[in-house]
């Protein structure tokens, strides 16, 4: 498989963890967002939304969404899963994750604060702010949700990793690099650094891609 990325890219983020968890092997190919190699014509071919991740699968063509291509990776390679086996179980983990994926990330992608920088002529402070907003309403919605649920393990659900965390990993490292007080989300905190003990989410990090810029 091939794996189309950025180091910072949240949704790209995604995908190294899963594949990292399940030992599929993949290559790499960069493309860097901020000076706008996502939209030369060849990837725009590929990916007509000139948007990071995109993954070609062994067989199976092109998936160009990150939650689309995470559900593509555990439905063809189920083990170790990223679902748990219960219907009900599965909806609250799905639920979780579209917290980060839906909820926090969109508004705060890269093409989003550009808009609000280059089209909106917002000044940076606002915008730091209105990263913060979401950031903060959304994890607040986490904190609450975990830190009152007895399938709350050392992990989102249970005691091992699934599709939750890889998706609360990227945007708690996103917030950490912008210096949020992320003192009231204990539970997720705990979770964060339980995660980053494994090697398949330490491996996936940004700082640890070969594209990787300080």
């Amino acid at each position: 498989m091939l794996l189309h990325g950025f180091f910072r890219s949240s949704a790209a983020f995604r995908l190294r963890i899963a594949l990292n968890l399940k030992g599929l092997a993949y290559q790499n190919a960069f493309h860097h967002l901020r000076k706008g190699e996502q939209r030369a014509p060849d990837y725009l071919m590929l990916n007509p939304q000139g948007l990071v991740p995109t993954l070609e699968t062994d067989g199976d063509g092109v998936i160009t969404q990150s939650l689309a291509a995470l559900e593509y990776l555990e439905e063809k390679y189920p083990d170790p899963p990223l679902l748990p086996a219960s219907l009900a179980d599965r909806a609250r983990v799905r639920a979780l994750a579209l917290i980060c994926v839906a909820d926090i990330h969109p508004i705060n992608n890269l093409r989003v604060l550009r808009y609000l920088r280059r089209d909106l002529d917002i000044d940076q402070a606002r915008i730091d702010a209105w990263y913060g907003h979401w950031v903060m309403e959304g994890f607040r919605a986490l904190e609450t949700q975990l830190a009152g649920d007895r399938r709350t393990g050392l992990f989102i659900h249970g005691d091992q990793p699934g599709l939750a965390d890889i998706c609360l990993a990227p945007q708690y490292v996103n917030a950490l690099s912008m210096k949020l007080d992320l003192a009231a989300f204990p539970t997720l905190g705990r979770i964060f650094d339980a995660a980053l003990r494994i090697p398949a989410f330490e491996r996936a990090l940004p700082a640890n891609q070969p594209d990787a810029e300080a």
